[in-house]
């Protein structure tokens, strides 16, 4: 198959990893930098060049599309989707699960466990919204934050009610989230392929923080997911239409809470700590389309 990466930088791990896998099944695969693709559009035909070069005979596509691309990446893909080109992400899932808060209300409005969220849209209604919460502390989040970054916990409501006033001052948009303290800063990365889960692990923050990311100095170690966990990382990528996702979840006392989708997900923490090749599984779903 002639398949093509999507990514901003061919020497990142993940994409190095999908290059191999590719490349080891026998498959032709190139990297282009979808920020730099053009994009002509006519009716009933679309085309897209790269390095002023028709980008064609495409037979499957692998998104890395990060989080400051997000748009542009979207409109690339609905060029390759109006080619009938196979795709492991599409643009509407990937624009639904990089928007924290759409994740959230689509997950759940279909009864899937999400925290308490609250987003807040203006200054005035902040002391009201703050008696919403059932106790502190609390997570307030960028919508915009990414990897641990943009995060804070609120330790008491006047805390909390200074840093939203901040933010609303300086038009930055947020969400107030409840604070799980039974997960003891760990999480659950489930990484789902066609809907199977492929990997999992726990993620731990490290002494002193309360973010498990492993960008932020967090450890992590191979786990099995009970089968509460696992129904719940099938259920929220088959909902948000991910054929590929990284599903993070809190163990709480009513069962597993989803905190966010990756519809990218990295793939150099899972295939480090479970020792499972996802790089070569996802060539082996993009196979499975051709068929």
């Amino acid at each position: 198959m002639n398949i093509v990466i999507l990514s901003r930088n061919a020497a990142l791990y993940s994409t190095q990893s999908l290059v191999t896998a590719a490349r080891r099944r026998n498959h032709y695969v190139r990297v282009i930098d979808y920020m730099a693709c053009d994009l002509i559009i006519e009716s009933g035909k679309s085309m897209i060049y790269f390095n002023n070069q028709p980008v064609i005979n495409v037979d499957a596509v692998i998104p890395r599309i990060g989080t400051s691309g997000t748009t542009y990446g979207a409109a690339v893909l609905r060029q390759f989707e109006h080619q009938g080109v196979v795709l492991t992400l599409n643009a509407e899932p990937l624009l639904n699960a990089r928007d924290k808060l759409s994740c959230l209300q689509i997950l759940g409005s279909k009864g899937i466990g999400v925290p308490k969220t609250i987003f807040i849209s203006n200054l005035y209604t902040i002391p009201y919204l703050l008696d919403q919460m059932d106790s502190y502390p609390v997570i307030i989040k960028l919508l915009s934050g990414t990897q641990g970054m943009g995060v804070i916990l609120a330790e008491n409501r006047s805390n909390a009610e200074s840093v939203l006033e901040a933010f609303q001052v300086v038009k930055e948009k947020v969400l107030l989230q409840k604070f799980i303290k039974e997960a003891k800063g760990a999480d659950i990365r489930a990484f789902v392929v066609d809907g199977e889960v492929v990997g999992a692990m726990k993620r731990q923050a490290r002494e002193g923080d309360f973010r498990s990311n492993l960008h932020r100095g967090g450890t992590s170690e191979k786990i099995r997911l009970t089968a509460a966990e696992e129904e719940t990382a099938l259920r929220s990528a088959e909902i948000l239409g991910l054929k590929i996702a990284g599903v993070d979840m809190l163990k709480t006392h009513n069962g597993p809470v989803v905190m966010e989708v990756n519809a990218s997900p990295g793939l150099e923490g899972i295939e480090g700590t479970t020792g499972v090749d996802i790089a070569g599984k996802i060539i082996k779903f993009i196979e499975r389309q051709r068929i």
